[in-house]
């Protein structure tokens, strides 16, 4: 579902059921005739890339995390590595988003550095944390390509990592998430932004129900394992 919409939010001509066949089964149906190469190559980097996450939600957010994640979403897209697109690495070249002018190449690495020691600075990291966090992050837009699919699998990682409920943003909602985005972007208002993630939050939570089983932490399993060999 995390997969399907949020390549969709970035253009993906792949419905539900083709995402569904791809995932299950890695074909897709021979009625399927018109596909494009790169919706197949990124919505497979996005379930690598979410597997990742799920091996690494309990560590702390970092450049070099980070950048595994990009890796795992974009090093297997053609079209990027032709462009000579920094796989894994942040950009090279400048990017724009809209009205929003983001950072340039060479200011990266500070505002990124800048961000997360702010982030890590904070007692404990609540929904509006995250808001904030988002809202910098994706006007950084520190990648040359596939900066919101990295921002929202952040999101859903440390929403994990904070026992908070993860939430997935809606392709469906994306005009209301952009318009969120911005206000918090160009205005620094993000109530309406953190209202937007409670909203998709009560809708993740409602879907949930049924699903939910108990789970063991990653670093709990560690220590517990690490105490068995003492």
């Amino acid at each position: 579902m995390m997969a399907y919409n949020s390549n969709k939010i970035e253009g993906s001509t792949l419905t539900e059921k083709q995402t569904a066949s791809l995932f299950d089964t890695g074909t897709l149906s021979s009625e399927d005739a018109v596909i494009r190469a790169k919706d197949v190559e990124e919505m497979t980097g996005h379930f690598l890339m979410f597997n990742e996450m799920l091996k690494t939600y309990d560590l702390p957010l970092s450049h070099e995390l980070i950048k595994r994640y990009h890796y795992k979403l974009k090093s297997g897209v053609f079209e990027d590595l032709a462009n000579g697109y920094p796989v894994g690495e942040y950009k090279n070249r400048r990017n724009m988003v809209s009205d929003i002018v983001t950072a340039m190449p060479e200011e990266v690495e500070g505002r990124m550095t800048e961000l997360l020691e702010w982030y890590h600075a904070l007692p404990q990291h609540t929904l509006a944390d995250l808001a904030k966090f988002h809202a910098d992050y994706e006007a950084i837009h520190p990648f040359q390509d596939g900066n919101g699919r990295i921002g929202r699998i952040i999101l859903f990682k440390e929403c994990l990592k904070n026992d908070i409920v993860p939430f997935i943003i809606r392709d469906d909602r994306k005009v209301e998430y952009y318009h969120a985005l911005n206000a918090a972007q160009t205005k620094g208002a993000y109530g309406a932004l953190e209202q937007f993630f409670l909203d998709e939050q009560a809708e993740y939570k409602a879907l949930a129900e049924g699903f939910v089983v108990p789970i063991e932490r990653t670093s709990d399993r560690r220590r517990r394992d690490h105490d068995q060999e003492r």
